[in-house]
């Protein structure tokens, strides 16, 4: 078993993150910068005081509604040993795989059923809620928090989030079949790629498994071309502003080329596999390749335990291939909920104590976004080790700097271009109507 630091592991996998708009590719803002795009210092809550220490209510029950299917289970188990050490219920809803989440959760509160935690990605995707985050820079662990994981929810100088790990992805590779179908070195280019494509197929293995889901056709596939621009955060807002276009755009022309390469090679039936199909697939041998990141370990392990690996996502034949990592998500604390003070307690206790920090890496497989948090490569799997050991120089997710409603529209428009109804110059000019679309309002 190899130990791997907390803090060396974190620190490496964000130090990309640091630099934004450093014509590097690598699309995270530094803390002060993520405040600047926010332009939101006016609307960000007020500060909240420190979590008290008195001991948790028992008659109080915390609802969690969050999005990440892959814990589900393992969410369920943790909260069951909250409720066991502490007398408090945690009741947690799962809403993911394909679900629109966003609208999920606004219609939560819209029917007044306010949950005390919920999920939100930072930057853009964050405003809606900044009149019930609750301020968390004062919690004992904030301080622990690696800068860069924090930045996308920070706001006029406030943590309005706990990130809830560090994900990172690429093409995740069996290295098995790639063996059997004779490739020995790891294709690093577009075109290289292609050719481990072509002998897969004539090796009689299904090179890629894919899904129709509008989120991971979506933005994780367009996230590449956003983060592989000579400066990200300029482009992005240029795009946003309308003097900058998809359509033409240098980088976007050659990444285009990449998603008919995958779609090519794909499996018959992917206009109807969704995201947990597709995972399935992989996760039983029958595809060679699959571009998703290190959360699928604990789902591919429950088929079978394989020999896996990552590789960066190639766009063109440069060899300047990337992965691409970021914080999931963040833990937000309801300031408007019946128990917020209860659902900071039960935050503070899944980062600081024994328990909830074992959860976290050996049963969600998360990365940890708290330098306290020790972590194994046996506990974080093959797919957590490969994101780290490649995080030097990987690129940012970007995704998140759009206003929701946007990445919607463009997974529609990807799915329109998988099942072959719109060609490319179609389909750059739906992703830049749909930013005008929602922006514009």
């Amino acid at each position: 078993m190899k130990r791997i630091s907390a803090g060396i592991l974190i620190a490496s996998l964000l130090t990309v993150a640091a630099g934004c708009g450093n014509n590097n590719g690598n699309g995270n803002a530094s803390p002060a910068s993520s405040e600047a795009a926010s332009g939101a210092a006016s609307s960000a809550p007020a500060s909240s005081a420190a979590a008290s220490s008195d001991a948790p209510k028992k008659d109080v029950t915390i609802k969690v509604f969050q999005f990440k299917v892959e814990i589900a289970d393992a969410l369920n188990k943790m909260a069951e040993a909250y409720e066991k050490e502490t007398g408090v219920k945690v009741d947690v809803e799962t809403h993911g795989g394909g679900e629109d989440y966003n609208a999920l959760l606004k219609a939560e509160i819209a029917s007044g059923s306010e949950p005390e935690i919920f999920n939100s990605e930072g930057y853009a995707a964050l405003e809606p809620y900044y009149d019930r985050a609750t301020d968390l820079s004062g919690e004992s662990w904030a301080k622990d928090v690696v800068n860069s994981a924090a930045a996308p929810a920070q706001v006029d100088g406030k943590l309005l989030g706990m990130p809830m790990n560090i994900e990172g992805y690429g093409i995740i590779y069996n290295k098995d079949l790639f063996a059997k179908a004779g490739i020995t070195e790891l294709p690093k280019t577009l075109s290289e790629l292609e050719a481990a494509a072509k002998k897969l197929q004539d090796a009689g293995i299904t090179p890629f498994s894919t899904t129709n889901e509008w989120w991971s056709i979506g933005h994780h596939t367009i996230n590449v071309g956003l983060s592989e621009q000579p400066d990200p955060v300029k482009f992005i807002e240029d795009n946003k502003a309308g003097t900058a276009s998809f359509k033409g755009n240098e980088v976007f022309g050659k990444w285009i080329n990449y998603v008919d390469l995958v779609f090519k090679y794909s499996q018959k039936d992917k206009l109807t596999t969704d995201y947990a199909t597709q995972v399935a697939t992989f996760a039983s041998g029958k595809a060679a390749m699959i571009q998703q990141g290190n959360w699928i370990q604990g789902d591919v392990d429950k088929v079978a335990k394989l020999n896996l690996g990552m590789m960066p996502i190639p766009i063109d034949d440069s060899g300047k291939a990337h992965i691409y990592t970021g914080p999931a998500n963040f833990w937000i604390v309801n300031s408007k909920s019946k128990n917020a003070e209860e659902a900071k307690k039960f935050l503070a206790w899944m980062v600081t104590s024994e328990t909830g920090k074992s959860y976290i890496t050996k049963e969600f497989k998360f990365i940890p976004a708290l330098a306290t948090i020790p972590a194994t490569s046996e506990d974080i799997g093959q797919l957590g080790a490969a994101v780290s050991e490649q995080a030097k120089d990987a690129g940012g997710w970007n995704w998140g700097r759009y206003p929701d409603g946007v990445i919607q529209g463009w997974g529609a428009a990807m799915q329109e271009y998988q099942g072959g109804s719109i060609d490319k110059d179609k389909l750059f000019d739906k992703f830049d109507q749909a930013v005008k679309d929602i922006v514009s309002k």
